[in-house]
């Protein structure tokens, strides 16, 4: 095995950043300029990257339409969290978002603007002023293409500033020692298949979210979990992974995205009795509260009969009523979408819409200056683990807890990236003249894992085993949860978790080899597929988007701690809600009504 490991071709960086997404280009953007030696690696070209496909906009308390201050926002994310969020990070967060947004701005991102030239700001669900008393406009937007706007804008700043991209790549395992530091990752190419070690004095995981492992999804199909997938082979817990959101408004049948914008411009959920039946739920934001409570009353409608179509199994969201003009100027991609993937003219008719799978709250854990952290029972701290950050929707550091709002995922990207990036450059890794040795043991494991696919000459397929873990995922984990329910998903994971063990594909070429690469993707998928469950099965409460019929309400006394699951063993773990902030006082918690 030495000498296969003396024929791999080896390079080396200060830093290698996984994912290309917006956390990801901007942490890069920041280490480059800095002068350090950056490779970013990408399994698609960045800007395909699921940044792209965010539409509704990006908060921050600019004050541009209507009053607003930071702590308001604070307030709003840690309501919204159901308070699972750690308060100093969610002040981070709230009171760098204007700096981050103007940043932007100044980069030459397109937002839309005002008569005044200011940034135009639409309200959005879960965002209020004055400590919860009305909505308020925040979400700082680029039509419905906020994402994109981003993602391309942050890709023309790392070419000015000669960061290194590595394109289709992706990242297998970390590479880490005896002493438990980072040391690189071993990494697949894809146009070759030419497996190499790319080693880091630091390693940044931004790979995003895993939502592939549910059958209906409004994720793009490279969000696999692989930086889960990483973490969890290598000993590190992952946090909170019971905690999914689902979008309220998928397109029903498609589970394509509609922006959470259209009912921020005015846009209303309609039963098929024509009834606008947010009002019933939350009498106060109505169609703008947060999307843990709209999803749970569509579902609540679809489930007492009041559902639309011939089924009966979707609502719609009406929005002819805002007028072409308005649709055609704020929400021009939202028609497109609707047109093509609902069959409707939201100029002229509703758009069927369903609660969707889309974003996951929990992940690696991490610090607000992106640091991973590994839990020590024994002393009931965190420790660093030195030489390895996580930031975006794979970190779990944990602003969204329980329940993200609605345009804080791009700004958790941008402040995330920019202060991680911050904090690697004040480590000065230039002086760090040599890396530290190769841990051997690490990439052998790595190496032998893949090999284990490579000559598997039958077993499972692995269409069938991903097929099985979609099913199961969506069947016993889904909107409203139940106790027998989560127990047979855990049964049932655990035997696809036994299939996957023995998956192989047929085509052994090396070019551009999919199969492979779907295989490896599965290995990770299946990882959080178990957290999932695993710690779903286990909170006996109901909090944000872990909604449990047999425990209905939220239980503070028992509950109010973040979830740890680790793969090794399968053992779950706890560890306290920080609700300590940096600068201003605690928010309290108390019952969540809107």
């Amino acid at each position: 095995m030495t000498a296969i490991l003396s024929s791999l071709p080896r390079r080396k960086f200060d830093v290698v950043v996984i994912g290309a997404g917006g956390a990801g280009m901007r942490c890069s953007l920041q280490l480059a300029q800095a002068g350090l030696s950056v490779a970013v690696l990408s399994k698609v070209f960045p800007t395909r990257s699921h940044t792209v496909a965010a539409q509704g906009g990006i908060s921050a308390s600019l004050g541009n339409m209507s009053e607003d201050h930071w702590q308001w926002h604070m307030y709003d994310t840690v309501k919204g969290s159901d308070w699972l969020g750690d308060q100093d990070a969610i002040e981070f967060l709230c009171r760098e978002a204007p700096n981050a947004v103007y940043e932007l701005e100044h980069f030459g991102m397109p937002f839309d603007r005002n008569p005044d030239g200011t940034i135009y700001q639409r309200p959005f669900g879960g965002h209020t002023s004055h400590f919860g008393e009305k909505p308020v406009q925040r979400a700082c937007a680029a039509a419905d293409r906020t994402g994109h706007a981003l993602l391309h804008t942050l890709y023309q700043r790392n070419v000015a500033s000669r960061t290194h991209f590595f394109v289709e790549w992706m990242a297998l395992d970390l590479i880490r020692n005896d002493d438990g530091d980072v040391l690189g990752v071993t990494a697949l190419e894809m146009e070759t298949g030419d497996i190499y070690i790319l080693e880091a004095k630091t390693t940044v995981l931004a790979t995003g979210g895993a939502g592939r492992i549910w059958a209906a999804s409004t994720n793009a199909f490279i969000n696999t979990g692989d930086g889960l997938g990483m973490v969890a082979r290598a000993g590190i817990p992952l946090q909170d992974m019971e905690f999914w959101q689902f979008h309220p408004t998928g397109v029903a049948g498609a589970g394509v995205l509609i922006t959470e914008g259209v009912r921020g411009e005015g846009g209303i959920l309609l039963n098929k009795d024509g009834e606008r039946f947010m009002e019933r739920y939350a009498p106060n934001l109505k169609d703008l509260a947060p999307r843990d409570f709209v999803s749970r009353s569509m579902d609540q409608e679809i489930k007492e009969g009041r559902g639309c179509g011939p089924d009966g199994n979707y609502v719609v969201l009406k929005l002819d009523h805002l007028g072409a003009d308005v649709i055609n100027k704020r929400l021009p991609s939202i028609r497109e979408i609707a047109i093509r993937f609902g069959n409707v003219d939201p100029i002229k008719e509703p758009i069927p819409v369903v609660p969707t799978i889309h974003y996951q709250m929990g992940g690696i854990p991490a610090n607000y200056h992106g640091q991973v952290l590994q839990w020590d029972a024994a002393s009931q701290s965190n420790k660093v683990v030195n030489g390895l950050y996580a930031i975006g929707e794979c970190a779990a550091v944990s602003v969204h807890g329980a329940n993200r709002l609605g345009t804080n995922s791009l700004l958790d990207l941008v402040v995330f990236g920019r202060a991680t990036g911050n904090h690697i450059v004040d480590t000065h890794l230039e002086r760090q003249r040599e890396h530290k040795d190769l841990a051997v043991e690490s990439v052998t494991k790595s190496l032998d894992r893949v090999n284990a696919l490579e000559t598997r000459a039958s077993g499972e397929k692995v269409q069938d085993v991903g097929n099985a873990m979609r099913i199961a995922m969506q069947q016993h984990c889904g909107v409203f949860r139940t106790l027998d329910l989560l127990n047979k998903g855990v049964a049932k994971i655990d035997e696809v978790a036994e299939q996957a063990k023995n998956i192989y594909f047929k085509d052994k070429s090396k070019v551009f080899n999919m199969a492979r690469q779907e295989a490896l993707e599965i290995e990770n998928m299946i990882e959080v597929a178990r957290a999932t469950i695993k710690s779903a099965s286990l909170r006996t409460e109901s909090r944000g988007a872990h909604a449990l019929n047999d425990h209905p309400e939220r239980d503070d006394v028992n509950w109010l701690k973040h979830t740890l699951w680790y793969s090794n063993d399968g053992r779950v773990e706890y560890k306290p809600v920080q609700m300590k902030p940096l600068t201003v006082e605690t928010i309290p918690p108390k019952a969540r009504t809107f």
